[in-house]
C-alpha cells in the first residue's frame, strides 16, 4: 500500500439477501484527494459509501483507513478515526438550532469535550456560511441550508475524510454553485473528499479523479475527461453519449 494512500476498499461485497449490491469493488484514496463517484441509477454509490462510513457492514472484503483494517468497525468509532459522511436526504434534529446540531455532531460524533467541540462548531458554521442562521431551529430551514447543515455537522467532527452523497441534488443552479464554493475551501484545509453527485459538472469542478460505477463495479477509474468519454462509461451511464 502507497504511503500515500488514506483509504483501500479491497474486494468490498454487499449483498441484501440475494441480491448483491457490491460485486467487488477495488477502491483507494490518497490522502488529500478529491474523488467523484459517478454512475446509473442502482449502481451501488450510496452503498459503497455507507460501507466506507460503517453504516453498513460488509459481506465480504475489506476496507482500510491509513493501512488498519476498519472492516468491522462501526460507523461511531469510524467517525472518531476520522470519516464523517453527509447524507443525500438533510437528517437534522429539527427541533434544535443549528448551532445545537453541529455541538451535538462535534460532541458526539467527533468525541470532543465541551470548550473544544463549541470552537469546532462556531469554526464550521463560519466556513459553511451559516452564522447568520445559527439560532435558527433545523426544522424552519430551506434545503440549501439544510444541505449546508449536513456538510457543517460532518465538519465539526474533524474529519480527514469526507464522503459527500448528492450534496448538489434539489438545489436551483445557483445554490449549487454556492455550495461547490464551500467544498472548494475544504481542500485548502486538507481535507480528502469522496463525492457522489449525478451533476457532473459540479463535480469536475472540485474533484481531479472521477470513478464511474455499474451494477456495484468499478467500471472506470481515472481523470475526469478520460473515464466520461470511455466508452463503458458512455454506454452504462451517459445514454451513448460523451459529456
Amino acid at each position: 500500500m502507497s504511503e500515500q494512500t488514506l483509504l483501500a476498499a479491497q474486494g468490498v461485497v454487499k449483498r441484501f439477501g440475494a441480491n448483491t449490491v457490491l460485486a467487488g469493488v477495488d477502491f483507494t484514496v490518497r490522502s488529500g484527494e478529491a474523488v467523484g463517484i459517478v454512475g446509473p441509477n442502482g449502481a451501488g454509490k450510496t452503498t459503497l459509501l455507507a460501507a466506507l462510513s460503517g453504516s453498513v457492514n460488509v459481506s465480504a472484503g475489506t476496507i482500510s483507513l491509513r493501512g488498519q483494517d476498519i472492516s468491522m468497525l462501526d460507523a461511531a468509532r469510524r467517525c472518531r478515526l476520522g470519516i464523517a459522511r453527509s447524507h443525500q436526504v438533510p437528517r437534522p434534529f429539527g427541533g434544535l438550532t443549528v448551532f445545537e446540531n453541529v455541538l451535538t455532531a462535534a460532541q458526539q460524533g467527533g468525541g470532543f469535550r465541551r470548550e473544544e467541540a463549541y470552537d469546532r462548531s462556531i469554526d464550521a458554521i463560519e466556513l459553511c456560511g451559516m452564522m447568520s442562521v445559527a439560532n435558527r431551529r433545523a426544522e424552519a430551514l430551506g434545503l440549501l441550508d439544510r444541505k449546508r447543515l449536513e456538510l457543517t455537522r460532518a465538519l465539526a467532527t474533524n474529519p480527514e475524510l469526507l464522503l459527500l452523497d448528492e450534496i448538489g441534488g434539489g438545489l436551483t443552479d445557483g445554490e449549487a454553485i454556492e455550495l461547490v464554493g464551500t467544498i472548494r475551501t475544504l481542500r485548502q484545509r486538507n481535507i480528502t473528499i469522496v463525492w457522489i453527485e449525478h451533476i457532473v459538472h459540479l463535480l469536475v469542478q472540485v474533484v481531479e479523479r472521477l470513478v464511474c460505477m455499474d451494477a456495484g463495479r468499478v467500471i472506470a477509474d481515472g481523470p475526469p475527461n478520460a473515464v466520461l468519454s470511455d466508452a463503458a462509461v458512455v454506454s452504462a451511464y451517459l445514454g451513448g453519449h460523451p459529456a
